[in-house]
């Protein structure tokens, strides 16, 4: 049981030191880049693309932009705008009773004209926000302002620039900072009865009602190692053409916009020219002018718009597996692309079959993210391409040096064969004439010639048949015949010519019955026409060898249920031996070769019977006869050019 198993085990290693055994190591390689930040970029990369060409939404109307662009400033004639013009803005929003109010402007110092006017409107307005900057530059709030009313405004960019984050809360030595958004949620969502609570999930984190905020961790998706100091989340931006309603500041003036735009709404003001540098840069957003970037207060217009719509509208928030299962993902495509390339040998094929796997990747990894799980895709999409290409070329390698060795293997059985059945047979014959003393001197000269003679033809023929890979096959007799041939035909030639060899009993054989069905052209290699002509030979040369007395013999080839049986049946006493010399050991691999069976026993009351049955099966020459012909072809090419 095991001798049958282990050679089974043996070539299935084989085969994965071929090409498994390197889809692997690419696996694991591509597993050590992501765990050591190397990937980061292009993950960030394919969580941008996806972020960008999601379904257009509507406008968040409950956020309302108050932009101060170039024209106001030369309006206003100076740059800061002074203290007196925002506080006038300010009192002349108020009017239209917002929400909330957030001012994306520092006034840490004075700016005259009128200081003491804006003091006073920051005192009177109570659901005024204010900002301030605490990492890495701190820039205090306005004097005097009630801690409870400021937020900090500053971004936290990655390595690339771009700004795929927003920082809710942090630590700092003066106690807890919350941003500029998370305060104008929360005075949102206080009116709706809404409150601010620890995470249940993450009690680091924060929840609305029963709303959690998804807390972003060092490890978090693509991201590797990043410091999630405070509590961060991703930023899942707006979408769309208008994402935000965007007034100015002379529609202000001039009143020239609908006040229910800004009544119960949550504002933002900040500065939106190109000339005063207060933007962040983003490739999540479709359609930006400048491309890749927003002002900072559009960037808090859409870190506050997240919080609302997920706790108002069930928008998804952006979500990330946890690592062993990001993991178990990247492995599963890893040995999706090793299995593609085991089904799919060819180049082509596999190309295809990579292709198709590639774009469902991309599509499964797009319509996660709509629903608000960033998933591992850049590191299962590289062990997809890299296997495409990496395992093809393994496998061929691998094709191409076991052909050598079972070219190698062939020549060496090839060469045994012409061997014993020629001038080993000859040799065998002389020694018995030898030991019997009936053997003259000059027949004995003469067998040894012949023997010399026979054994240079072999050489000659091997060493033509190598460089010439004629499709032939060279009996013990020299005899030599085409395996074009159909296969019946080659059977009747190697029974009649080894029938007529002078082997010591075939002298008493009396009767002498051939018969052989034809097997159909597709079902049998030329090497196999070869090897089974051989086992024909040999079995014949056994009964003339060792079977004494036999008078009768059949050799017969039967087609049954698409099943082959080939067979040599002899009534002489020779016996059926249970040691397994070379020619039973060849018998039993062809049968293993073309999956069927092999025997040879004794038959009642005496006489063996040796016997070879196989299926006809299309898996025995479709692949082997192609690549045995366009190995042919390309030698006579070869050959051809040669000649010039």
């Amino acid at each position: 049981m095991l001798g049958s198993i282990w050679p089974k085990i043996r070539n299935k290693i084989g085969t994965w030191r071929g090409g498994e055994l390197p889809g692997i190591a690419v696996i694991g390689l591509v597993m050590l880049a992501r765990l050591n930040g190397y990937l980061q970029f292009s993950e960030w990369i394919t969580l941008d693309t996806f972020l960008r060409l999601r379904p257009y939404e509507p406008m968040d109307e409950r956020v309302v932009i108050v932009g101060i662009d170039e024209e106001d400033i030369q309006d206003v004639g100076t740059y800061p705008i002074p203290d007196q013009d925002i506080a006038r803005l300010l009192r002349r929003l108020q009017t239209y009773k917002p929400r909330a109010i957030g001012l994306d402007i520092v006034r840490d110092l004075p700016v005259e004209p009128g200081h003491e006017q804006l003091v006073e409107t920051f005192e009177d307005i109570k659901n005024l926000i204010a900002i301030e900057k605490v990492l890495p530059t701190k820039i205090k709030p306005p004097p005097g302002f009630p801690p409870e009313r400021v937020g900090f405004s500053d971004v936290l960019f990655d390595g690339d620039g771009n700004v795929r984050r927003s920082l809710l809360g942090t630590p700092t030595p003066e106690g807890g900072k919350f941003s500029l958004s998370l305060r104008l949620a929360k005075t949102y969502l206080t009116v709706e009865g809404i409150s601010l609570e620890n995470g249940i999930k993450n009690p680091d984190g924060m929840m609305f009602g029963s709303t959690e905020l998804p807390r972003f961790l060092p490890n978090s998706g693509g991201y590797v190692g990043t410091d999630a100091g405070g509590v961060q989340v991703l930023l899942n931006f707006r979408s769309g053409r208008e994402r935000f309603r965007i007034l100015l500041l002379k529609d202000i003036k001039t009143e020239n916009f609908n006040p229910s735009w800004i009544r119960d709404r949550i504002v933002i003001v900040g500065v939106t020219t190109p000339s005063i540098k207060d933007t962040v840069n983003t490739t999540a957003i479709k359609g930006l002018n400048p491309p890749g970037e927003i002002y900072g207060v559009e960037f808090h217009a859409h870190a506050t718009s997240q919080i609302l719509s997920a706790v108002l509208d069930q928008r998804s928030l952006l979500r990330t597996w946890s690592d062993p299962w990001e993991y178990l993902w990247i492995l599963g495509w890893g040995f999706l692309a090793i299995g593609l390339g085991r089904l799919t040998q060819s180049p082509f094929k596999n190309l295809f079959g990579v292709g198709v796997a590639s774009f469902g990747l991309v599509g499964v990894g797009y319509v996660f993210l709509v629903w608000g799980w960033w998933i591992p895709v850049a590191p299962a999409l590289l062990i997809l391409v890299i296997n495409s290409l990496l395992f093809p070329a393994f496998y061929h390698y691998d094709q191409a040096l076991r052909s050598q060795i079972n070219v190698r293997q062939r020549t060496i059985d090839e060469t045994f064969n012409i061997i014993h059945n020629g001038p080993m047979q000859t040799l065998a014959y002389t020694i018995t004439r030898i030991q019997n003393q009936d053997l003259p001197e000059d027949e004995l000269l003469l067998k040894l010639k012949t023997i010399k003679d026979d054994i240079w033809e072999i050489a000659d023929y091997l060493k033509q048949e190598t460089l010439t890979q004629e499709e032939t096959i060279r009996l013990g007799s020299n005899l030599k015949l085409s395996l074009k041939h159909p296969i019946s035909k080659l059977f009747y030639e190697v029974c009649r010519d080894t029938l007529e060899r002078h082997l010591p009993h075939f002298n008493t054989l009396k009767v002498k019955a051939l018969k052989f069905e034809e097997i159909p052209e597709q079902y049998l290699t030329i090497e196999q026409n070869r090897e089974l002509c051989q086992f024909l030979e040999e079995a014949l040369y056994n009964v003339g060898k060792h079977a004494k007395g036999v008078t009768r013999l059949s050799a017969t080839g039967k087609l049954h249920e698409n099943r082959y049986t080939l067979s040599v049946k002899d009534n002489g006493s020779g016996i059926c031996s249970s040691s397994e010399n070379r020619g039973t050991q060849q018998a039993k691999a062809l049968a293993k070769q073309l999956g069927g069976t092999f025997k040879r026993e004794p038959l009642s009351p005496q006489g063996t019977l040796c016997e070879l049955t196989w299926p006809l099966a299309g898996r025995n020459w479709s692949l082997a006869k192609v690549s045995y012909r366009l190995k042919t072809l390309f030698l006579k090419v070869f050959k051809y050019t040669k000649k010039f």
